[in-house]
């Protein structure tokens, strides 16, 4: 286990008394040992408590202007991805998001203004375990780290356990419970860090740091041990009974539900995609990766399928994702451009087309905001984001802070599946089937844009038409960084950006140079208690 989260198990354990009785409202001062969860109902409250308050709300630290993990985490990689800026300095997210030279349509050249001026050595100053809670690369690390654990609680404890009915059948629904989120934290921590932790182990000491790669082959090892589970079940009544009881109840409406096992193993499949696109260089990306891409994702959600999701249930500040500072959306709402924590990018506004009903019904042009030169020199805007839309029929809302109506896809969602089949068929010589895919989704969310196949676009063209599309329909959820990294956005830069200088002026031929760290060097948070052997791979990334 990793030393920074021995704490969990106790926190964990707590959870399960209390969760019969509202299932995110942690109160429990006595915090016992998972001992409690050894009847049927506890360890079914523990494999509950340990994904949704251990894996995306408790922290030893935590900030309230960022927020919890879908907003806080999350949100930092929406900020590095262009997608939001902020000029809060909490846990230094301005500085992060701070791009090393803007160059405005005069040849001016803004500077980073932090100490240091660029991205890198300032997260890497920033990055001492004297920061605690202000280290920003600390806490997508503690977040997933403290998921891992509390699966591998559970875990122990499964043999243990009376179930009453189908034993095994309830047994194994909570093992591909674990199994699952287990996979989805070691896809995180290997999308996001140099190098990482396998920790299977409940309280075990570990300091054998692996290469990213390694993390991810231990994901997908994850992934399978629960694909594998699931393909022996069928959605009896047990299973449901198991598998709702894991799932919170505010959170089984709309995409969100009881999934029955061929829905999950295609959520996996979604997944293991996933893993292979957002950590290989779309340059280096062979073949046989865009293959493997577009059989995993051939298997993947449907349209139909239930997902994991998270909304916010009414239990305000012990929500795990509350409706008004849950998650990166929620802090983006605002009456007017800036009045928010998170400021709608210009750079996100420009890749929709003038005519396109999901721009109109969730955007609206206000007076500009412009922030203090002293804390960035990008995230001025124009615009804000509509509070529920404008209500135009048919149109996709893309956020509310009204109660429990946002709702978030925790892991893949269709449409995420179906833009990596789209990439993987223009890579791989099928244009038309791309471009059929990014009409489709343009249709189903009520985009009203004239189709793009069968119009005899070049290659190039096409790319740009998908580019534009997975920029707007990926934004919110933490993959929009992955991409500005695998595209080569992060050391290339980006030509042609609208960019709203310190006088208000709006430039629309702006060069930015980001200049960011591609995947964080583990936390010095981790490191100061728990240094790496002899055996490690290196825990810096050499950029």
């Amino acid at each position: 286990m990793n030393k920074i989260k021995k704490y969990i198990l106790m926190s964990c354990a707590a959870f399960s008394l209390v969760a019969c009785q509202d299932q995110l409202d942690i109160k429990n001062p006595n915090l016992p040992t998972p001992q409690s969860a050894s009847t049927e109902s506890g360890i079914i409250s523990l494999g509950l408590g340990g994904v949704y308050a251990n894996g995306f709300r408790d922290l030893k630290y935590f900030d309230g202007v960022n927020g919890r993990f879908w907003a806080g985490a999350i949100g930092f990689h929406e900020i590095m991805a262009d997608v939001v800026g902020i000029e809060a300095a909490n846990q230094f997210a301005n500085q992060i998001g701070c791009p090393d030279v803007v160059t405005l349509d005069n040849g001016t050249k803004v500077s980073n203004p932090s100490s240091p001026s660029q991205q890198i050595p300032f997260l890497r100053s920033v990055n001492i375990n004297s920061n605690a809670g202000a280290n920003p690369t600390y806490f997508e690390w503690a977040y997933m780290y403290s998921l891992n654990n509390s699966c591998n609680a559970v875990l122990d404890i499964i043999e243990t356990v009376k179930f009453t009915g189908d034993a095994a059948v309830k047994k194994n629904v909570l093992k591909a419970w674990c199994y699952w989120w287990k996979g989805f934290a070691y896809s995180r921590i290997g999308s996001m860090y140099y190098a990482g932790l396998i920790n299977n182990t409940t309280g075990a000491t570990n300091n054998k740091y692996v290469t990213k790669e390694d993390i991810i082959k231990e994901a997908n090892v994850n992934l399978d041990k629960a694909s594998t589970i699931l393909g022996g079940l069928t959605a009896t009544t047990d299973y449901k009974a198991v598998l709702g009881g894991l799932i919170p109840d505010f959170c089984q409406k709309g995409k969100g539900g009881v999934l029955a096992p061929d829905m999950w193993i295609r959520n996996i499949n979604t997944l293991k995609a996933r893993n292979i696109l957002v950590n290989t260089p779309t340059k280096s990306m062979t073949a046989a990766q865009w293959n493997s891409i577009l059989e995993l994702a051939n298997n993947g959600i449907k349209s139909t399928d239930l997902i994991f999701t998270s909304r916010s249930g009414g239990a305000g500040d012990n929500d795990f994702m509350s409706a008004t500072g849950g998650s990166v959306i929620a802090k983006t709402l605002a009456a007017k451009a800036g009045q928010n924590t998170y400021k709608l990018s210009e750079r996100l506004v420009q890749e929709f087309k003038a005519d396109d009903k999901r721009f109109q019904n969730n955007f609206t042009l206000t007076a500009t905001w412009v922030g203090d030169a002293g804390r960035g020199n990008a995230f001025n805007t124009r615009y804000t984001i509509i509070d529920g839309g404008k209500g135009m029929a048919g149109v996709v809302v893309y956020g509310t802070q009204t109660e429990g109506l946002y709702e978030l896809a925790m892991a893949g969602n269709y449409e995420e599946n179906e833009l990596m089949k789209a990439e993987a068929n223009l890579y791989l010589s099928k244009q038309e089937d791309a471009l059929k895919i990014i009409d489709a989704i343009r249709t189903s969310q009520g985009a009203g844009l004239a189709a793009t196949a069968g119009t005899g676009l070049s290659l190039d063209a096409a790319k740009e038409e998908f580019r534009r599309e997975r920029r707007v329909t990926c934004a919110w959820r933490g993959l929009s960084f992955y991409d500005a990294r695998r595209w080569g956005v992060l050391e290339n830069g980006r030509t042609n950006a609208v960019v709203i200088d310190k006088a208000a002026a709006v430039n629309t031929k702006a060069t930015i140079n980001y200049n960011y760290l591609d995947y964080f060097d583990v936390p010095d948070n981790e490191l100061a208690y728990n240094k790496p052997d002899a055996s490690s791979a290196p825990v810096k990334n050499p950029k």
